[in-house]
């Protein structure tokens, strides 16, 4: 009998920058889900990602001074070494620079413009940068973006739109008959009565200031927005294609579950769904909506030096802590938060103290009393009895609510379990048992039924933490993963090992300030080094800027990249060469008015003696302009 299939994904980490511990809860609680749902027996396929393309990614590969796809790999494969130090069993990570995703975006956006659903226009309006999105004077939040705060810029352009307002009420009908379709439910009223009700304005999906995206197959001045681009990710890397897709994407789609976070909630819900809709395809069956990480009661930020790296806590305190800490601190529906004090408190309390403590105990009194070997023996006693029911009751409870992806309550109903079996090793006490030969049999079931118990807690929470589960099933020399008391008859176990050695707060936190200071001051330092290349006013005095006006131009034909302008600097005429070829052909430049610095000492270049330098900005990698004057005399200076 073939298994039921699961298809999961994560939102696709963009690449700004190196990933903090609030964007690795993705991939944790992406990972600790498809390990659940392969312990049920399901056919798991989970899928994460990079999504490398955008006006904020070529901004910042000029200002590293490299190619906008040397940036992307570099932080790519950041993210990557981050999901792996984090031992997340992800299937396949899937980049937006891959050539059979653009191809495939490429088909997407064609069919769509093709049969009427993408249409081109012209938008004017306020444009967010980071958030790379457009919105209307009202939709702002005391003059910044409602999404991330930040200033915006007015933004005029031509452009291909999506029309979201053709879709509404079909959307709408689907969120009435698929109630379980976005969770919380808190996150779907937000969409409806946010978005949806007071009716969807059509969505810009391509943009032509910038090129570093998938270029759009008809119109190559225009590229690909990051809506078509990042979201339609869950299908290309699949094997999705319009012209023809794979067996893969038959198998696989629609999708079971999206995780993301919050803050793009109206992206999966609402602009995925309808280009799903346009394209014909079934919708995924489920969005979840999870909280952020916040820093105590800050989002993180590296402007605001708060920011908790995943994979250098993982190195410090162990992978499988920071698992944990995650998957059972962060609620179903509100904001978590992470401190390295609430860390380290968390990891004695829980780990060390609750579970360690009772692993380590169970195995070695097992070894010590009964040379490791145990067997069932059935008593009636009311202390075993209520214990059988504790765990009994903590299985099914752990079933309900991990299918309700309610990570955090389900990792507090195991611990609960945890600690009733320290409260009944308190109320049984083997140590005195074991000094009356009478009571041998009873110690052994005391043990066996402590062991049955460590075997329980060791498969409820190995989606959370394998590795420290493994180490439970070699401690206790078991496999078997049944979640039912009683399922192992005879225990013979291996050598205690400490699962978690306690943490001396004082001291690593002491450790941890003194890292924080020691990175400060070297901030510091490279800040003043920057600052060794800053001019006085005296040194820009020296400069001298002149409006010139361009009477003549022609190519160098020795040389590919210079114009020889002649210009006039309101005294004589001047020979400049220039490197803007591939920028402007002679004829746009004659009669214009730039700025010269003229006292610039001369140069000979391809054979031109060149008497000065004309200003230019570098708009992006291959937008070069020179700075035109309007209405300003040739030999006024600039100052």
């Amino acid at each position: 009998m073939d298994k039921k299939k699961f298809y999961i994904t994560t939102a696709i980490a963009y690449t700004s920058r190196k990933p903090h511990i609030g964007n690795a809860y993705d991939i944790v609680l992406a990972d600790m889900i498809a390990r659940y749902k392969k312990m049920q027996g399901f056919d798991v396929f989970l899928m994460t990602g990079s999504d490398e393309h955008g006006q904020k990614i070529e901004e910042y590969a000029n200002n590293a001074g490299i190619s906008p796809k040397e940036y992307v790999d570099n932080i790519s494969a950041q993210i990557k070494d981050v999901w792996n130090s984090l031992n997340t069993s992800y299937d396949k990570f899937i980049r937006t620079t891959d050539a059979d995703h653009e191809k495939a975006v490429q088909r997407i956006f064609t069919k769509l413009y093709e049969q009427g659903d993408i249409y081109k226009g012209h938008y004017e309006g306020k444009y967010c940068v980071p958030c790379e999105s457009f919105f209307t004077a009202s939709q702002l939040v005391d003059g910044k973006c409602p999404d991330c705060g930040r200033e915006v810029i007015d933004s005029k352009e031509e452009a291909y739109f999506l029309k979201l307002s053709k879709y509404q009420d079909k959307l709408l009908e689907y969120y009435e008959q698929n109630p379980d379709f976005i969770m919380p439910e808190s996150r779907k009223n937000e969409m409806i009565n946010n978005f949806l009700k007071p009716g969807l304005s059509d969505l810009c999906v391509s943009r032509s200031t910038f090129k570093w995206g998938v270029p759009v197959e008809f119109d190559p001045k225009h590229v690909t927005y990051v809506w078509i681009d990042a979201l339609s990710n869950y299908i290309t890397g699949i094997g999705y294609n319009p012209d023809g897709s794979t067996e893969q994407f038959s198998k696989l789609w629609p999708a079971d579950l999206h995780v993301i976070g919050k803050d793009i909630v109206r992206f999966h819900t609402i602009y995925w769904p309808i280009i799903l809709m346009a394209l014909g395809l079934p919708l995924p069956k489920q969005v979840l909506g999870h909280p952020w990480v916040l820093v105590g009661e800050d989002k993180m930020s590296k402007s605001k030096g708060n920011v908790i790296y995943a994979d250098e806590l993982a190195k410090r305190f162990s992978t499988d802590a920071v698992r944990y800490y995650l998957l059972s601190e962060i609620p179903f529906a509100q904001d978590g938060t992470i401190t390295y004090e609430s860390f380290i408190n968390k990891f004695n309390t829980d780990l060390a103290n609750t579970l360690g403590n009772l692993v380590n105990r169970t195995v070695a009194m097992t070894n010590k009393y009964f040379d490791g070997t145990v067997s069932y023996k059935k008593l009636d006693d009311e202390l075993d009895n209520d214990l059988i029911e504790t765990a009994a009751a903590t299985i099914e409870k752990y079933k309900t609510q991990m299918d309700a992806y309610r990570n955090a309550d389900a990792v507090n109903t195991v611990m609960n379990l945890a600690k009733r079996c320290n409260k009944y090793i308190d109320e049984t006490t083997p140590w005195a048992l074991a000094k009356d030969e009478s009571q041998k049999e009873r110690l052994n079931t005391v043990l066996y039924n402590l062991l049955e118990c460590v075997r329980l807690l060791g498969v409820m929470l190995s989606p959370v933490m394998p590795e420290s589960c493994e180490n439970i099933k070699v401690q206790l020399n078991s496999s078997c993963t049944e979640l039912n008391f009683g399922e192992v008859k005879d225990y013979t176990v291996g050598a205690a090992t400490p699962l978690f050695a306690r943490i001396d707060a004082e001291k690593v936190l002491a450790e941890i300030a003194a890292e924080q200071e020691a990175a400060k001051k070297a901030n510091e330092e490279a800040e003043n080094v920057a600052t060794i290349n800053e001019i006085a006013i005296e040194d820009f005095a020296k400069v001298e800027l002149t409006a010139a006006k361009i009477i003549d131009c022609e190519a160098v034909p020795k040389a590919k990249k210079l114009l020889k302008l002649t210009l006039n600097d309101g005294k004589r005429n001047r020979t400049v060469a220039s490197g803007i070829a591939k920028f402007y052909k002679p004829e746009e430049l004659v009669g214009k008015t730039v700025i010269l610095v003229s006292n610039l000492k001369k140069a000979t270049l391809c054979g031109i003696e060149s008497e000065g330098m004309i200003l230019a900005a570098d708009c992006s990698e291959d937008n070069v302009q020179v700075i035109f004057l309007d209405d300003i005399p040739a030999g006024s200076k600039i100052r």
